[in-house]
């Protein structure tokens, strides 16, 4: 038997002490497997949050009215993961719609959103935004060949746009294909020409067409309805409102 003196624990001393295992290890365990709430949620719904207003610029000015949302731009560009040419470009074209079409309502960030899926912002493929938001080397889809989960468009342009005189390709940061292009491109950079390859120019033609699509995109019907008619997957849908709801919250998605 032990002295009374001796440091082995007693029966309680060891009951406490396994007990305190047992909270430690169970706290380890929670730790471990407990999913981590987000530092800023992300809302679900739609639309999309408009994230931080743009600036009131001066749109008739001459050139690249875009360059004006430099400040604005340039704090969220690298929290974001969106290019400043591209940032600049969607605040552009909502600025742009909300004084040529002020029920629309169409906030920046579906714009983004749209970008970051279709180009990642004019991006893909090693893609880079010119100053003047051009996309060098030009962005093109594949050939609308018809094969499973493609549709078939013969050619519309002649190959002029989309360099295919077989088929229709989609063009650009915000892949339009040529016959949508022909009635929906707008130049919004300055340089006088409608060109799919140039964000600025994609950004507003999105922007009309969206607004002409949906109407009011304030609400989730209008909203939802350009979407659909922008690409009608509900897949895709789902995946530029995720996007686009990251951005209005501050958070790269």
């Amino acid at each position: 038997m032990a002295p009374a003196s001796s440091s082995a624990p007693n029966a309680f001393a060891r009951v406490l002490l396994g007990s305190m295992l047992a909270a430690v290890l169970v706290a380890v365990v929670i730790a471990v497997w407990a999913p981590e709430e987000p530092e800023i949620p992300i809302p679900e719904g739609v639309p999309p949050a408009p994230g931080p207003p743009v600036p009131a610029i001066a749109l008739d000015g001459p050139g690249r009215t875009a360059d004006l949302l430099r400040d604005w731009a340039e704090p969220q560009a690298d929290r974001l993961g969106i290019p400043v040419t591209a940032l600049e470009a969607y605040g552009n074209a909502a600025a742009v719609i909300a004084v040529d079409d002020p029920g629309c309502g169409l906030a920046w960030t579906t714009l983004a959103g749209i970008g970051s899926v279709e180009s990642r912002h004019g991006q893909h493929a090693g893609a880079t935004l010119a100053p003047d938001g051009t996309a060098n080397p030009p962005i093109r889809g594949i050939p609308l060949d018809g094969r499973p989960g493609v549709a078939e468009i013969r050619d519309t342009d002649g190959g002029r746009l989309d360099g295919d005189p077989v088929l229709d390709r989609a063009m650009g940061p915000m892949q339009f294909i040529p016959e949508t292009w022909s009635r929906w491109g707008v130049d919004a950079n300055g340089d006088g020409i409608a060109d799919p390859d140039n964000i600025d120019d994609a950004a507003l033609g999105a922007a009309r067409y969206l607004c002409d699509r949906g109407g009011d995109l304030t609400g989730a019907e209008g909203w939802t309805r350009a979407l659909m008619a922008y690409n009608r997957s509900t897949e895709y849908m789902m995946l530029v409102r995720d996007r686009a709801s990251a951005y209005g919250v501050g958070v790269r998605p």
